[in-house]
C-alpha cells in the first residue's frame, strides 16, 4: 500500500527548455531542462511499472523509435516502450511526427537514415493544446519545439535514434531498422467519456490514460488497486493528505485515495496499470445527495467501451 507525493527528477536535454512556468517552480539554474519525471518519494522503494514526465522543447527531438517487449527481452531488457502524449501547450506552429508518409522495406528505410532523407518521409503534424497521441513501440516518431506535453511510457529508457538534427550524439541504424514499423501509423481513436468526471484517453495493453475533469465543491474517492499515478494539469485538490496544484503529482498503490477539489475544481491526468478501465475507479462519497442530484459529474458512467488502440485524431501539417 502507497500513497505519497511525487518527487520530482529535472533531466537536462539539449533540446529542453530554461522556461518551465506554470509547470514547475523547480531551481534548474540556467540548465536547458527537457524532462521532469514524477518519481516515488522514497528513492529506494520498488521500481514502478510506469513513468510519468512532463516534456518541454525548445527545440525538435530525435526522430526516433523504441523496441517492443519482444525485442527489448531478446536484448536481455525487462521490457519495450510504448508511450502516450498529451499537449499541454503548444505554439501555432508546433508539430510531432508519427510514422512514416508511406511503407519502406529494411533496406530503404537504413537508406534513408544513413543520408538523413529520414527526416522528409516521416508523417509530420500539427499539434495542438488537448491532443492525444498513442505511440505504440515500433513506431517511428518525432517531437518538434514548441510544446510541453505529458508522457506516460512502459518504465524504459531504451530509445533508437534514427536522425538527430546535426547533433553529435550516436545513431542506431540496426537497431532502429529492426524494431521500427516502417510504415504509416495506425489510426488514432478518440477520447471517450466514461462519465461527465472520467475521459477515457488512451487503452493499451501496457497502461491505461484518463482525464478527470472535477467540480468544485465535492469530494471524491480514488479506488487505485493497481499501480496508479495522477498530474494536475489545471485548478488544486487535496490528494489524501497533500495539498497539489498545476504541474504536481502523486503516486498510489493498493489503496483508496480521498479526492478533495479546490475551490475553481480540478483537472488531472491520471495513468494506471491495466490492460482495461477500472469501472468502479471514482466514486463520489460526500453524501451530499442534493449535490450529487444536480451536478452532471455524479452521474452513472457510461458503459465502458472495448479495448482500443488509443486517442483522438491530428490536423495534417500543411507541406
Amino acid at each position: 500500500m502507497a500513497l505519497e507525493q511525487a518527487r520530482i527528477q529535472l533531466v537536462p536535454k539539449p533540446w529542453g527548455s530554461t522556461e518551465l512556468l506554470p509547470w514547475s517552480e523547480a531551481e534548474h539554474g540556467d540548465a536547458a531542462i527537457g524532462e521532469l519525471w514524477f518519481q516515488r518519494r522514497d528513492p529506494k522503494a520498488p521500481e514502478a511499472a510506469l513513468l510519468l514526465k512532463l516534456l518541454f522543447t525548445q527545440e525538435a527531438l530525435s526522430i526516433q523509435v523504441h523496441p517492443d517487449d519482444a525485442m527489448a527481452q531478446a536484448m536481455g531488457l525487462p521490457h519495450g516502450k510504448t508511450e502516450a502524449w498529451y499537449i499541454l501547450s503548444a505554439t501555432p506552429d508546433a508539430t510531432v511526427g508519427l510514422g512514416l508518409k508511406s511503407a519502406l522495406t529494411g533496406s530503404q528505410l537504413r537508406a534513408a537514415i544513413a543520408d538523413g532523407s529520414i527526416a522528409d518521409l516521416v508523417q509530420w503534424r500539427r499539434a495542438v493544446k488537448g491532443d492525444v497521441i498513442f505511440v505504440p513501440a515500433g513506431t517511428i516518431h518525432a517531437i518538434g519545439p514548441g510544446l510541453v506535453l505529458v508522457e506516460i511510457q512502459q518504465r524504459s529508457d531504451t530509445t533508437f535514434r534514427l536522425f538527430d538534427h546535426g547533433r553529435a550524439r550516436e545513431l542506431h541504424i540496426e537497431s532502429g531498422v529492426a524494431a521500427a514499423h516502417a510504415r504509416p501509423s495506425d489510426e488514432q481513436t478518440p477520447p471517450q467519456r466514461l462519465s461527465d468526471a472520467r475521459t477515457l484517453l488512451v487503452a493499451s495493453p501496457y497502461f491505461i490514460l484518463e482525464r478527470l475533469d472535477l467540480a468544485a465543491g465535492a469530494t471524491w474517492e480514488l479506488d487505485a488497486r493497481c499501480e496508479t499515478w495522477l498530474v494536475v494539469i489545471d485548478g488544486n485538490a487535496r490528494f489524501g493528505p497533500s495539498q497539489t496544484g498545476i504541474g504536481e503529482g502523486c503516486f498510489v498503490d493498493d489503496q483508496l485515495m480521498r479526492i478533495e477539489a479546490g475551490r475553481n475544481g480540478v483537472t488531472c491526468l491520471v495513468a494506471y496499470d491495466a490492460a482495461e478501465p477500472i469501472r468502479d475507479f471514482l466514486r463520489a462519497v460526500d453524501g451530499s445527495a442534493a449535490f450529487a442530484a444536480g451536478n452532471p459529474a455524479f452521474q452513472s458512467p457510461a458503459p465502458l467501451p472495448a479495448l482500443a488502440g488509443s486517442t483522438n485524431s491530428f490536423t495534417e501539417a500543411q507541406s
